[in-house]
């Protein structure tokens, strides 16, 4: 009898011993065959498992309580709903996300494509190196995926059997309170807020009730707009680049919400990017990033109007003006929810290394202060953001903003 037809947590020799097991459609080598955990991130447990003979997968395994916080746990059919998205995207964006070669509902495991030739897309970052066709990619990603699982393209009843399989309570609660709720008001008491900034962030987050006011309207957005099929925590840590290759994986937070969900969370994090390269002085990738985030904003709109001419089946979806009315509000969700990610990740509980590393004290706290008020900038000003220089006018705003508070 098998020791995986019962679910327990894998370690290293445990996932050798399953690989050999599940995946048969590979010839390994036994004698050689080698497993190491390489993931870090805060939910799973991530293995690649290889052999001399040029065999390898990776291996992701749902622990049932999170790796950043013992005291909350977490249902392990994330990997199922991960797994789902997985083959589902690879028919509508392939070669953006990686193969799926199984998944197992009994131990909460899949296995897929190796790209241990890829870097994390963060790390790469940190390293201020530069990925020209990154916007290219990421925004045929986005309407590729996005656009398509919408009322306007499919058979209404297939949307809402989809809405019905991906409901994702559990890691959707997680996006409310860390993303949504705590990070203006730590209720919880699990803020990480960086000394030097405490009273700029007890005065700009904390007691900013107008501020409040609209983060409210975006956290019932997110709760409520089933508009498309969604990533659910689409980042520069959820993305693997080589210079002629991009592909996003992880997408067990995936659910039915606001597409601006997603295209604002690679805004905020390239301009977590941008910061560190300003704290390092790297002028030519700080450039480079200022190119790409208009880049990505006008490529997402260029592509998502040709898609929506080209697939949309929903006759009231067709009339004259409803097109730009919709796109509309997918960009001003953009916008807000770029904000509420900017917040989170500078005083929330699951921050970003690309801050967290800016060695200088003062360095760091400016970086905060720019994330700060950009973030508040895009939140408290959302329906302005129509275009992709509205970013880097609202970034200069941030920059001039924070100097004065130096």
């Amino acid at each position: 009898m098998s020791r995986f037809n019962e679910y327990f947590l894998m370690k290293v020799n445990d996932v050798i011993e399953y690989v050999l097991e599940k995946v048969t459609a590979l010839d390994w080598d036994r004698g050689s065959i080698q497993a190491k955990e390489i993931g870090d991130g805060n939910l799973n447990y991530v293995f690649r498992v290889w052999d001399n003979t040029g065999n390898s997968v990776i291996v992701k395994h749902a622990g049932e309580t999170l790796r950043i916080s013992k005291e909350m746990t977490i249902s392990v059919d994330r990997n199922r709903i991960e797994s789902e998205i997985l083959q589902l995207q690879n028919k509508l964006a392939p070669g953006l996300v990686p193969k799926l070669y199984m998944y197992d509902t009994v131990m909460s495991a899949s296995v897929m494509e190796d790209l241990s030739d890829h870097e994390l897309m963060r790390y790469a970052l940190m390293k201020h190196q530069v990925f020209p066709r990154f916007a290219e990619d990421i925004t045929t990603y986005m309407v590729d995926t996005l656009l398509p699982t919408t009322d306007i393209v499919m058979e209404h009843k297939e949307k809402k059997a989809l809405v019905k399989s991906f409901i994702n309570p559990e890691l959707c609660e997680i996006t409310e309170d860390l993303v949504l709720n705590e990070p203006y008001n730590d209720m919880q008491g699990r803020n990480l807020v960086f000394p030097p900034n405490a009273d700029f962030v007890k005065r700009e987050l904390y007691e900013d009730k107008a501020l409040h006011q609209e983060v409210a309207k975006l956290r019932f957005d997110f709760m409520n707009n089933a508009q498309a099929l969604l990533h659910g925590d689409l980042h520069t840590g959820s993305v693997f680049v080589k210079p002629d290759s991009t592909r996003v994986f992880d997408p067990e937070f995936a659910f039915y919400g606001p597409i601006g969900y997603d295209v604002g969370n690679v805004i905020a994090n390239l301009i977590f990017a941008l910061n560190n390269g300003r704290a390092a002085g790297n002028d030519a990738f700080c450039d480079w990033v200022l190119e790409t985030i208009p880049q990505v904003v006008d490529l997402f709109k260029k592509k998502f109007l040709a898609a929506y001419d080209e697939h949309v089946t929903d006759p009231m979806a067709k009339t004259p003006g409803f097109k730009e009315h919709y796109l509309n509000g997918i960009l001003a969700d953009t916008a807000g929810f770029t904000g509420t990610e900017l917040h989170r990740r500078i005083v929330g509980m699951a921050q970003v290394k690309d801050i967290t590393t800016i060695e200088d004290s003062e360095q760091r706290a400016m970086a905060e202060k720019i994330c700060i008020l950009c973030g508040k900038d895009c939140i408290l000003n959302r329906e302005a953001f129509q275009k992709g220089s509205d970013y880097v006018d609202a970034l200069k705003r941030a920059e001039e903003a924070a100097q004065k508070e130096a």
